[in-house]
């Protein structure tokens, strides 16, 4: 006989069919084996010793005496332990011992413990999405991953234990109910942070950095000695950005599924990603690769922040690779089989010390760089990666006065952020209710239409082209933080004074 489950591929974040067909002949002597077909990997390989023995201790049997698996599409490489559960179902309905048609809607995948317990699996979230779009009437999947995959609409999410629970639900003995998750109590929770910028003592000035870039989604640079505050400062960033949408959630988490790093029993990424990736990071696990391609820190960091501290430690070949995603928000991978891409429009935050040491601009503590020694250091990262950045920040070293203060200088999360989701309502207005585009997004074209200078403006813009040396792209920058802080003083126009501020968020710019 022969069975028919439906299951998936996950290739990168998305997931596509895959049909699983089992056939058991009961043909002449010298017909005995099993064969398992369809570009699978060596996990899925060592799935059967893990059906059969599931199967055994859960009472069922193996059939045989001649077993026919296959993986369709047969020219797409399986990987993963997600076959398991389809494989046994299969087996069951083709030998007989499991009868009925629901199996024909649902989508279904798990892996399986030896003593039939089901395990989670990686693409649960991926594998909802495609269920819904197939038109099925939900998904058939470990318990641990329901309400990962419960947060799609339209679709049955039935989360089961072990193997025989599966049997049971399918043959309709044993009723199981749809697992449901209340999206809005999620946000709600997760809305609510225990860090806030009132803890960062002094650094006023690099606060309205702060506001500036999460007002129009600017990359940042921090510059400043050790212990200067940089760490905080990045770390509270994500306090101060607007929740994420339900359909940024959702891309967001669809990342995380399929890479196995949703924490257990959470549902959906409310909150916005901050990725902290060491310097020692290769460039795979930064910006994503392998034999079957995985999203990197970059793209785990979509709708979030990317901080990357000691940022000229990370080795230079790495650091370039970044440039691609911070333009265009996405991460091309090429194969040989395919071409695979990843969603990673984040915020970068960077941060690094002024020379070697770390103490150059640090009035209590001497510096022993000698200049060749700095501007080395300083050259780890290209020039080309710093026009990238849209404003550069010094983070000076913090007084005693300050830390011992009582009070913060008012600067909390709660007013930085009403002042960001003003300077949002404003661009919304600019681009339209559904545009995804924020200021440091903007076309050239949009550039030129949103952020006309008066005289003054021209003529101070002249002067900092020519004095420091800035490129195009520094100067379509300049212009559009520029309209950011605009935007935060709640202006239709850019004014001289806007403008000079924007100039001075470009330090590091270097002379032609």
């Amino acid at each position: 006989m022969l069975s028919r489950i439906h299951s998936t591929i996950l290739q990168g974040i998305d997931a596509t069919s895959c049909e699983v067909e089992v056939d058991i002949s009961r043909g002449s002597l010298g017909s005995e084996g099993l064969s398992l077909v369809g570009l699978p990997d060596a996990a899925v390989k060592e799935s059967i010793s893990r059906v059969q023995a599931a199967m055994r201790n859960s009472g069922y049997r193996w059939p045989g005496p001649k077993v026919t698996i296959n993986l369709a599409p047969a020219d797409v490489r399986k990987e993963g332990p997600s076959y398991d559960l389809p494989i046994a179902l299969g087996a069951m309905l083709a030998s007989g011992e499991l009868d009925g048609r629901k199996h024909g809607q649902f989508l279904i995948l798990g892996e399986l413990a030896l003593d039939g317990r089901l395990r989670p699996v990686r693409g649960a979230l991926a594998a909802a999405l495609l269920a819904r779009r197939e038109g099925l009437r939900g998904v058939l999947l470990p318990s641990p991953n329901a309400r990962e995959a419960a947060v799609v609409d339209g679709i049955e999410v039935i989360g089961a234990d072990t193997l025989a629970q599966a049997v049971g639900f399918l043959s309709e003995e044993l009723p199981l109910e749809a697992t449901a998750v209340d999206l809005q109590a999620v946000f709600e929770e997760a809305q609510r942070y225990d860090i806030d910028f009132a803890d960062v003592r002094g650094q006023s000035a690099a606060k309205r950095a702060m506001t500036v870039a999460a007002a129009g989604h600017h990359n940042l640079l921090m510059i400043g000695p050790p212990g200067s505050g940089k760490t905080m400062l990045a770390q509270r960033l994500v306090t101060i950005l607007p929740a994420l949408t339900p359909d940024e959630s959702l891309e967001t988490t669809r990342i995380y599924s399929a890479r196995g790093l949703l924490p257990p029993g959470q549902s959906l990424m409310a909150t916005r990603p901050v990725r902290t990736p060491h310097h020692s990071a290769s460039a795979a696990s930064l910006i994503g690769g392998g034999a079957m391609p995985q999203p990197g820190e970059v793209s785990l960091a979509h709708h979030g922040v990317l901080f990357l501290d000691e940022f000229p430690e990370f080795p230079r070949a790495t650091l370039e690779m970044i440039r691609q995603p911070l333009e265009d928000g996405h991460v091309t991978i090429p194969r040989v089989h395919s071409t695979l891409r990843f969603p990673a429009r984040m915020m970068l935050v960077a941060a690094m010390n002024p020379c070697p040491c770390g103490y150059a601009t640090d009035p209590k503590r001497k510096c022993n760089c000698t200049p060749n020694a700095i501007a080395r250091y300083m050259g780890r990262v290209s020039g080309p990666l710093i026009d990238r950045i849209d404003i550069h920040i010094e983070v000076p070293a913090v007084s005693f006065g300050a830390l011992r203060r009582a009070a913060s200088d008012g600067m909390t999360s709660q007013q930085m952020r009403d002042a960001v989701l003003a300077a949002r309502r404003a661009q919304r207005e600019r681009f339209g209710p559904n545009a995804t585009t924020t200021n440091a997004s903007m076309a050239s074209r949009q550039v030129r239409t949103y952020c006309k200078l008066d005289p003054a403006g021209e003529t101070l813009l002249k002067m900092a082209m020519t004095e420091m040396g800035l490129s195009a792209r520094a100067h379509d920058k300049v212009l559009r933080v520029a309209r950011t802080i605009a935007d935060l003083d709640g202006q239709a126009d850019i004014a001289a004074a806007h403008l000079a501020e924007a100039i001075q968020y470009r330090r590091l710019d270097r002379q032609a």
